[in-house]
């Protein structure tokens, strides 16, 4: 790509994000739009609608930057939960490595870069027709001692990376310990999940899960809540709830008429009258009455599953169940961490055993598939950057391709921007992938996606732009790992005006849309002739295995090029500012928790940083050793040991952490709320905290009568 191909690129998305910040900050202040860009502090009740006209609302003004700005950290905390700090703090963290890499690599490396002479002479007079190879570590003489300077580079800025790293985890593990100590007491506090539970002959589940804890853990076991199937169930609620969508869009429409046929192979039609709503609602009473026959069915047929939730009285008791195996058997008895009520993922628990095994490994078939079909948009995109490669696959566009602005908008805009659009259905299928592995937490399944979502992205779009092109026909070269960091140092530095080009189009442009609120302000649009003053009104939540991976990908693009071609340095520094503030605001206006892990999304960011740092380390030895300088080859071997120890390290200090409370903790928290005299009311209320929302009564209906008889029978609940 030439220079002037990467100026097209980011005028073009320059100019798009200053469109999305002056749409923003129009439409955020008209009253029809609270719904869209500030529905957190409506469902508040800290914003009203004016209806009054104002001139100040059709003028774009800066001001919700300096509302975005001001909050402390402790504020988003109390607003927002540990995780909203969390995810800000992956971006102050690149914010920090980025301008220290960006003091080294803009006024040392780059200038270093730009006047070696390997590649060609510059013509300063043609600056924009010269390749971007030019500002980049290629263009450095062979066995050149320039070269040392990029191996300092290299050792003092993985130190530096080291010392963040470490400096980052101490301080989100003691956040998480503090938040800990600062919290209410939380029913997933108390209580554990317990599964493949063993029931003798004649007894049931609940008895045998009263009579083992009532035996073991005498002191400290409260009440357990036996998982009954519930998919039926939801299935009907779900049923339910879009009749009721169709009811809420009828209301207030006149009758509308309905065709219906009749007679021999219905030669004979009649029209019958009807009023849709009416109809609607008449099936609402009659599933509401079928919902509640089927929820006393679901108690008294003894549809449980062999899970329970089992609550204890103190926090240290729960650990202590949940540490120790119960059972001489361990395949019977097996415990894990209770989420918190709200956090539950209920499908989980109609699932069999040999049900989540076969789902699992469906999902890594279907994973690898994934991945392999992703590989053609790669290479689609590839040939894009390749004007001769397209003249080839589309000869009657030679003649288009000869302007030059076009050349350039293909070769530097519409790449990147095509690969951007396909990575947008990768975290939704990620995330419905970890949604039938078992996992029985929604905050399990957002953490398994971005686990996901993050390598996929590595693999494919890092890898798999590295790899296309004239590599693929070398793959044999890419089976013996001693040729992978040589390869590797040739491929990787070819790459770079692409993924600043990426950078331009994915990260500034994504990050100012993500204002804007595209899809949901039109389908507020269209919904808004229909909306009720019934309807519920739900604030959403940040994807979080969306817009992590992001961010972890554009860092490991930074460390991966920060002395290959510094160039990139700048780009990403103003992502990860618009990103800072975008967030912020979102944080504060848009999105609201929907669970709470207390940072467990961290360790996932130290992996992936430390991931970059052995590419790095890679790709520099085998750069030295293609720019023929054997000796800092050599030297740098010792890198990625130091790196992979000082991760060993962090393993041992930080993640355990992140995993479980320690006794001290627990312990001196326990001691705290012995003197409180809410705690017996917490203790009573605890015993229905698990409770299957599918086993809730529901009401759509108009009819009152439904909710005032109560079920059957509710699921067994013993203490």
């Amino acid at each position: 790509m030439i220079v002037s191909a990467l100026l097209t690129s980011v005028g073009i998305n320059f100019g798009l994000c200053v469109l999305f910040f002056t749409l923003y900050s129009v439409l955020r202040k008209q009253p029809s739009n609270y719904d869209v860009y500030i529905p957190r502090l409506v469902a508040d009740g800290e914003s009203q609608k004016r209806s009054s006209f104002n001139l100040e609302r059709l003028l774009p003004t800066p001001g919700w930057v300096r509302s975005a700005w001001l909050p402390s950290e402790d504020e988003l905390l109390a607003s927002s939960g540990l995780d909203a700090v969390v995810f800000m703090r992956i971006i102050i963290f690149s914010l920090k490595v980025f301008c220290f890499a960006g003091i080294i690599g803009i006024f040392i490396l780059l200038p270093v870069n730009f006047t070696g002479n390997q590649l060609q002479n510059v013509d300063f007079a043609n600056l924009t027709n010269d390749s971007l190879d030019v500002f980049s570590i290629s263009n450095v003489e062979n066995g050149s001692k320039r070269l040392w300077i990029h191996f300092s580079a290299v050792y003092i800025f993985t130190i530096f990376v080291c010392y963040l790293l470490y400096s980052e985890y101490k301080y989100v593990s003691l956040k998480r310990v503090a938040y800990f100590y600062s919290s209410e007491p939380q029913p997933h506090q108390f209580t554990i999940l317990i599964r493949s539970i063993p029931v003798s002959a004649g007894a049931s589940i609940s008895d045998s899960v009263d009579s083992f804890f009532t035996e073991y853990h005498p002191s400290t076991y409260i009440s357990h809540m036996v998982i009954c199937r519930t998919d039926k169930l939801r299935n009907i609620i779900n049923y339910m709830k879009k009749l009721y969508s169709r009811l809420i869009h009828l209301r207030g429409e006149p009758p509308r008429t309905k065709c219906d046929c009749c007679g021999c192979c219905g030669l004979f039609r009649r029209k019958i009258k009807i009023d849709l709503a009416n109809h609607y609602e008449k099936k609402l009473e009659d599933l509401e009455e079928n919902l509640r026959l089927e929820q006393s069915e679901v108690s008294l047929a003894g549809q449980e599953v062999r899970a329970a939730f089992v609550s204890f009285k103190s926090r240290y008791g729960a650990a202590s169940a949940f540490h120790i195996q119960q059972s001489i058997n361990p395949t019977q008895w097996v415990t894990e961490q209770a989420p918190e009520p709200r956090d539950v993922y209920w499908p989980f628990f109609s699932s069999t055993f040999m049900g989540r095994w076969i789902s699992k490994l469906l999902v890594i078939i279907a994973s690898i598939a994934l991945t392999a079909l992703f590989l053609l948009p790669v290479l689609f995109v590839q040939g894009l950057t390749n004007l001769d490669q397209l003249e080839i696959w589309f000869p009657f566009l030679e003649s288009i391709l000869t302007m030059t602005f076009i050349s350039q908008v293909i070769t530097g805009y519409f790449p990147s921007l095509i690969l951007h659009l396909f990575l947008k259905v990768v975290p939704p299928i990620m995330k419905f992938f970890s949604s039938i592995q078992g996992y029985i937490s929604n905050s399990d399944i957002e953490k398994s996606a971005c686990n996901k979502v993050v390598w996929f992205t590595i693999w494919n779009v890092f890898f798999g732009n590295v790899l296309s092109g004239s590599v693929l026909d070398e793959l044999s070269i890419w089976l013996e790992p001693k040729n992978i960091p040589g390869k590797l140092a040739v491929t990787v530095p070819a790459q770079a005006s692409f993924f600043i080009a990426y950078v331009v189009t994915s990260g500034w442009t994504s990050a100012s849309s993500e204002l804007v609120r595209m899809i949901p302000l039109i389908f507020s649009l269209i919904r808004k002739p229909c909306i009720s003053s019934e309807d519920e009104f739900e604030v959403p939540s940040l994807p979080y295995h969306r817009d992590i991976p992001r961010l972890l990908f554009f860092g490991l693009l930074g460390i991966t090029y920060f002395f290959l071609a510094p160039l990139i340095l700048p780009f990403l520094l103003i992502y990860f500012c618009v990103g800072y503030i975008i967030y912020r605001n979102q944080f504060i206006n848009v999105y609201a928790p929907t669970y709470e892990t207390a940072g467990k999304f961290w360790p996932i960011v130290h992996n992936s940083t430390i991931f970059s740092l052995l590419l790095m380390h890679a790709i520099a030895l085998g750069i030295f050793t293609v720019k023929k300088l054997p000796m800092a080859s050599t030297s740098i071997v010792p890198l990625p040991i130091l790196t992979l120890l000082f991760n060993a390290y962090c393993r041992k200090r930080f993640l355990p952490m992140f995993i479980a409370y320690s006794a001290e903790t627990l312990i001196k928290k326990d001691r705290e709320d012995r003197d409180d005299a809410t705690m017996a009311e917490f203790f009573d209320k605890m015993a229905t905290a698990y409770q299957d929302p599918a086993l809730l009564p529901v009401q759509y209906s108009i009819n009152s009568d439904s909710l005032s008889s109560p079920l059957l029978s509710s699921p067994e609940i013993e203490g």
